[in-house]
């Protein structure tokens, strides 16, 4: 009996088993730590009573906790930094150097750049993005992970300003329109490593070639360094804010992945063993 070559599916739970559950031939969903497996068997315990999008949920939430107590921690060590004055000595030498390549029409570019990282055009973009990746797959997953990485970034922002309270540069360094929140963490930096970070993680699941996944990932990382060191030019933020804010944003990605490694595991464990069409006549 001959059989046709059927695609592997696309969309839904079997899309995204099929589909997202290599990169590059690593199999996503075996987890080689003594730690990673221990996870694994706590999440696909948790998923028997709660299902596996209620568990990706709260796996994201116990990260989410984590990522806040990371802040906490961090903002401790930067303000030893900044008193001691470590790495903040590039803070002044840096807004000089960004200062003395000003000209207005170099500000009105950035200025309308760094606003696609704003309060308005970062949602705005996340928003679009959860919409396509959700009805393409249909599946919930993409939305989840999107929305809740996007309310940690924020969180961890809000929790960090208001942990240091520490001053931005003085607006006769700036260029308007002026912000006048606390300076630490860069609140675009953060948002555009971990949503830019998020979206490229769920299409390069999806890229089947090696110079695809490379592309993607490159230009969601120059996005995020572009992001910050627009700050810096403006003269919004210090440059310790910018990096402060990239190592959190980058921390909180991966506990995001995470998370969705071990959805995908649950999905594999759930999943019922394929019929093979030979046995059908």
């Amino acid at each position: 009996m001959v059989t046709e070559h059927q695609d592997p599916p696309a969309t839904g739970v079997q899309g995204e088993l099929h589909q997202d559950r290599f990169v590059g031939g690593q199999d996503l969903t075996r987890w080689a730590s003594p730690g990673g497996q221990a996870l694994a068997r706590a999440a696909r315990k948790i998923s028997s009573v709660l299902g596996p999008h209620a568990t990706l949920i709260l796996t994201l939430a116990v990260g989410a906790v984590i990522a806040a107590a990371l802040t906490a921690l961090f903002s401790e060590v930067y303000e030893s930094v900044v008193d001691a004055d470590g790495v903040a000595g590039l803070d002044h030498p840096v807004l000089d150097a960004a200062k003395g390549a000003r000209s207005p029409a170099l500000d009105l570019i950035i200025t309308g750049y760094t606003d696609i990282g704003g309060t308005v055009g970062m949602p705005v973009l996340a928003l679009i993005t959860t919409v396509v990746l959700a009805l393409r797959r249909r599946s919930w997953t993409p939305a989840i992970l999107i929305v809740i990485a996007a309310a940690g970034s924020l969180l961890m922002t809000i929790a960090g300003k208001q942990l240091v309270g520490r001053t931005r540069p003085l607006l006769a360094d700036a260029v308007p329109p002026y912000e006048y929140s606390a300076s630490f963490p860069s609140g675009h930096s953060l948002n555009s490593v971990v949503i830019a970070g998020v979206v490229a993680y769920l299409v390069i699941l999806r890229r089947k070639s090696r110079r695809g996944r490379i592309w993607t990932a490159a230009l969601a990382a120059a996005f995020a360094v572009t992001m910050g060191l627009s700050r810096v030019y403006l003269g919004h933020h210090w440059l310790t804010d910018v990096l402060a804010a990239w190592a959190l944003g980058l921390a909180w990605l991966v506990l995001v992945i995470t998370a969705h490694r071990l959805y995908l595991t649950i999905r594999k464990r759930r999943a019922p063993a394929p019929v093979s069409a030979d046995s059908s006549s």
